[in-house]
């Protein structure tokens, strides 16, 4: 993702990260050629292949930046998005589609059974998918990866073009293949282009491949604008009392379960709820107090009426190996909704939201209180929240999406 403002060159309709700013609509040197690229998008995304995307995230489980993408692709032609296989006991092996947006959207999932080894596994699928892909009709395609693992599946297929969307560094997660690292490897000789979901991402593979670009975090301003405004609190929120502190998203091993223990015991007075799925770490170390409050998962429409009910919006992430080349889609977006913000110190946010003065940062305990109350103070900053406005303008998925078609059609007129 190479993002850093993305302008474009005299020479070409590229994108060429310049700076580490924010994110906005690349421009070129004269309305005409300006003019001229918008038509080659338009005439790229009227005639487009079909969108092919290998993801090891289930549709379902949390609306995050696969779906905010491929959604807008789907708008323009078939989208087909494999899943992890599902495997049970007499499971008849097959492919599950079920759709969604319309139909344009395929959610496909092989159905194994137990007991196969990893070799019978992939040699099961790649003859699931040979039949699909014959069955669909599926000869003129974009392959889009989430995970090098797929290369096990679908070295056989021929794509007119090929995205590897880096939107995490994979690797580092808990319980993460060990012959990860080999498949990437493979996968950066593999990819026409490579996506990163962050500047410190970016930052690692950019010499991994030629044509690699960092997009970082987006948003949808108006969805989460909504939280600036009083709304009817959902039940399970309504009578937890203020100041009441948030965080949604996946609790695992990268949430800091101990600085929210260490918080918890600071300010007894203050009331913590966390919202999202508790995965790859046991429930029962999670701390509990009578200030703490797991709301479990929620769908993405309603995260901005849980949104609009805090007083301070929270990125607690812990400081390890899983974080390290994070960019939390969740900054933007409680920016958005017009929340102060207080996170630990990861690398996406202190730069660019730290060193602008748009979100605290702090990593223990008694530091993270302290800017919480700064926090606080700062809900009522007419400064500081149109500094915040400023920043946010020109960031949206839309753009980012955009930007990324630009130079999937320039890749494929190069090949």
């Amino acid at each position: 993702m190479l993002k850093f403002d993305q302008t474009e060159s005299s020479s070409q309709t590229n994108l060429i990260s310049t700076e580490i700013k924010k994110e906005s609509t690349s421009t070129s040197n004269t309305d005409s050629a300006q003019v001229a690229k918008e038509s080659n998008i338009e005439t790229f995304l009227s005639d487009m292949p079909d969108i092919v995307c290998m993801s090891h995230l289930r549709w379902d489980f949390v609306f995050q930046r696969p779906q905010h993408l491929l959604t807008r692709f789907a708008q323009h032609g078939r989208l087909f998005y494999f899943e992890e296989p599902q495997f049970y006991d007499g499971a008849e092996p097959r492919l599950d589609v079920t759709t969604r947006e319309g139909g344009n959207i395929n959610i496909v999932v092989a159905h194994l059974p137990n007991g196969l080894t990893p070799q019978e596994s992939d040699a099961k699928q790649i003859e699931l998918l040979n039949a699909f892909f014959a069955e669909k009709g599926l000869d003129q395609f974009i392959i889009w990866y989430y995970t090098p693992m797929a290369l096990e599946i679908t070295r056989q297929l021929k794509p007119v073009l090929t995205v590897f969307d880096c939107m995490d560094e994979l690797s580092a997660f808990k319980g993460a293949p060990l012959r990860l690292r080999e498949l990437e490897a493979e996968m950066f000789q593999k990819a026409d282009l490579v996506f990163t979901g962050g500047h410190s991402i970016y930052d690692l593979k950019k010499d991994q491949h030629a044509a690699v670009y960092a997009f970082p975090s987006s948003i949808d301003k108006n969805h989460f604008a909504q939280a600036r405004q009083a709304l009817t609190e959902s039940q399970d929120q309504a009578n937890i009392p203020h100041p009441r502190f948030g965080f949604y998203g996946v609790v695992d091993e990268r949430f800091d379960i101990e600085l929210l223990r260490g918080m918890a015991a600071l300010r007894p007075d203050w009331h913590f709820v966390i919202i999202g799925p508790v995965v790859k770490i046991e429930a029962s170390v999670l701390p509990q107090a009578e200030n703490i409050h797991y709301l479990g998962g929620k769908n993405y429409k309603e995260l901005p009426v849980y949104l609009s009910g805090w007083d301070v919006a929270l990125l607690p992430f812990a400081l390890n190996e899983s974080t390290k080349y994070i960019s939390p889609t969740k900054t933007p977006e409680y920016l958005a909704g017009g929340k102060p913000v207080v996170s630990t110190s990861i690398k996406d946010v202190i730069r660019p939201y730290g060193e602008l003065g748009l979100v605290h940062i702090a990593d223990t305990p008694e530091t993270f209180v302290a800017a919480i109350e700064k926090a606080l103070a700062q809900r009522d900053d007419a400064d500081w929240l149109r500094r915040t406005d400023e920043y946010l303008a020109d960031i949206s998925w839309d753009h980012t999406w955009q930007n990324m078609v630009s130079l999937m059609q320039l890749a494929l007129t190069e090949k």
